[in-house]
C-alpha cells in the first residue's frame, strides 16, 4: 500500500513524534507506515485522514500487489 504520510506531515509541519502523539501511537509506528513496512488499521488511517483534513483515499492507495 502506498501512502503520502511523509508529504502530509511536511505540509502540516509535523515531526514523526508529533504526529504519533496526536494520534496515539509510537514514532516507530509512523516510521513503519511511511516506509511501507506496516499497514495501519482502519481506525488509525481514519485518524490520520481527519488530522490532515483529507479522505483516506487521498493518503493511502492500494497497489497492484496488494
Amino acid at each position: 500500500m502506498k501512502n503520502k504520510i511523509r508529504v502530509e506531515r511536511a505540509i502540516a509541519n509535523l515531526t514523526q513524534q508529533e504526529l504519533a502523539e496526536q494520534i496515539g501511537v509510537s514514532r516507530q509506528t509512523i516510521n513503519a507506515i511511511e516506509s511501507g513496512k506496516y499497514v495501519p488499521s482502519t481506525i488509525l488511517a481514519l485518524k490520520m485522514a481527519r488530522l490532515f483534513g483529507k479522505e483516506v483515499g487521498q493518503i493511502f492507495e492500494l497497489e497492484e500487489k496488494d
